[in-house]
């Protein structure tokens, strides 16, 4: 049943949408919420992701931030805009918010015992049955979902909240979990009876930012508390997933773009799953856009994949850092929003999101560490324009030490590749060039074993038709550093015709 993946964690629903179908939105934000813990992100998820609506040209767009959301209105919100509709129009719903659990209000209706549901701020779970109106169940969802495609009417539906899951990496940011609601709600709505059926939604399609044994964290993107699935797929909307710049997203395009940024944005702490796990067909279309926005399709059509500056995608060159203790005389600190850390007294070095990032920082090396964290923010940029592909296994959020895993990554139709490791001492590691189609267009790291020092290593793919013969020597000759990388990098591959995989590996002592 459509409602037990649906809500599982947080997740992105969508359907195949005609060139010219009309499209409208609706989209809900909540931070606020006055009997449960507020969150710091969701709102500007929701702003990010109507600006890139408004800049697609999308037409009718409702929008409910915070006390404004509440079910009757969204209901309303949602009935308008089914009734508004045509056959194969588009209707994008986006939720950022709580999600939680309570026991199945239809006996015998999930596998687990439980119903998922979307919290909102006017629900109180000290006064469940007399609040319980304020929430949104799944059954209710699937009831939604049917009235649109009862009309032949596209749904995209995401929801960046979550509602189950256990977290290794210690991260000092929010979760988008409530806590189970033991205690009595009212009796099932008619639509949430409904919504109980058995019912092939086959027009839907559902992508999980994470899997449903993780959660769903707040992270740090650009300084600021995000949802990694929210600014995925504001990216993707603006025309960033659309890699062949015809204007119409595929569901592969989506599903490259979003599992590499997902999973890159959240530093690896979220691994996105589309079901079904396979396209409908090869060309399968999951979302057309009346105009692509900044990052959008040529108007040749021709693929994007020539990277813009990073600075002009806003990326500074500097770090902001807080130190805990005397340190060195620093350069390129500065910026605002989360800084990264360094406690002069154990020499740990922590990301923004609370993750150990280095043990055994020493003075004289946290330059270096400052460096890499740079030269990261420059390649994520990158990515984020124009993501290559790489997969790690098994796959963790943190691996101990004596860990044994497998790192592969494939050159594509590109002419060079070159792969490192960014270490978390700072230090920049070659791992394999090849060029002009010299090696054997793939990379496979077998058998690499975890050991010290612990905290977070990055491995960087670049495929690139952009010589990368200087920058090998670079490393070949010298032990080369993040700084000296970066200026090496920043001078070649912009407006290059490239793709950049980073693969984020966190790692700590066994038993910790």
């Amino acid at each position: 049943m459509l409602h037990r993946i649906l809500l599982s964690t947080a997740l992105v629903v969508l359907s195949v949408a005609p060139v010219f179908a009309a499209t409208s939105a609706l989209v809900v934000g909540v931070d606020a919420y006055p009997h449960e813990v507020s969150l710091d992100g969701a709102v500007k998820d929701a702003r990010d992701v109507a600006q890139a609506l408004k800049a697609a040209n999308v037409g009718t767009i409702r929008q409910f931030i915070n006390e404004q959301a509440t079910k009757d209105a969204i209901r309303s919100a949602w009935s308008e805009l089914v009734a508004g509709a045509a056959r194969g129009d588009t209707i994008v719903f986006t939720y950022a918010g709580h999600g939680a659990q309570v026991p199945e209000l239809v006996a015998g209706s999930e596998d687990d015992g439980l119903d998922e549901f979307l919290e909102l701020p006017g629900f109180d779970r000290s006064r469940a049955e007399e609040t319980g109106k304020e929430i949104i169940v799944d059954n209710e969802l699937n009831a939604w979902f049917a009235e649109a495609e009862a009309k032949a009417i596209q749904v995209l539906f995401v929801s960046d909240s979550c509602f189950s899951g256990g977290m290794n990496r210690s991260i000092s940011g929010k979760t988008r979990l409530a806590p189970i609601v033991r205690a009595k709600v009212p009796p099932p709505s008619e639509e949430a009876l409904e919504g109980a059926k058995e019912a092939e939604l086959s027009s839907v399609t559902i992508l999980a930012a994470s899997l449903e044994s993780q959660p769903t964290p707040e992270v740090v993107i650009g300084g600021e508390p995000r949802g990694a699935l929210s600014w995925s797929f504001a990216r993707a909307l603006e025309g960033a997933a659309d890699r062949d710049g015809d204007g119409r997203i595929s569901r592969i395009e989506l599903e490259d773009y979003v599992f590499s940024n997902v999973k890159l944005q959240s530093e690896a702490l979220q691994v996105p799953n589309f079901t079904p796990q396979l396209p409908r067909s090869d060309k399968e279309i999951v979302l057309s856009l009346p105009r692509s926005a900044t990052i959008g399709a040529t108007a040749t059509g021709e693929a994007r994949t020539r990277l813009k500056s990073p600075r002009e995608m806003g990326w500074t060159g500097k770090l902001a850092l807080s130190v805990a203790g005397a340190a060195p005389p620093l350069n390129n600190l500065g910026g605002n929003g989360v800084p990264y850390r360094w406690d002069a007294a154990t020499g740990v070095f922590y990301t923004p999101n609370g993750d150990v990032a280095g043990e055994h920082i020493a003075p004289e090396m946290l330059q270096g560490a400052v460096d890499k964290f740079i030269l990261v923010d420059f390649l994520k940029t990158l990515a984020a324009q124009s993501p290559g592909s790489v997969s790690l296994a098994p796959l963790k959020d943190i691996y101990a030490a004596g860990d044994r895993l497998n790192f592969k990554a494939a050159q594509g139709d590109y002419a060079n590749m070159l792969v490192f490791n960014l270490a978390n001492t700072g230090e920049a590691q070659l791992l394999d060039a090849q060029i002009a189609g010299s090696g054997s267009h793939a990379f496979q790291l077998q058998g690499l074993e975890v050991v010290k020092p612990f905290g977070a290593d990055h491995l960087v793919v670049i495929s690139t038709n952009t010589p990368i013969d200087a920058i090998a020597a670079a490393f070949t000759n010298s032990k080369l550093d993040a700084a000296a990388l970066l200026r090496l990098l920043e001078t070649r591959l912009e407006g290059s015709d490239s793709t950049v995989a980073i693969q984020p590996l966190y790692t700590r002592e066994r038993g910790q």
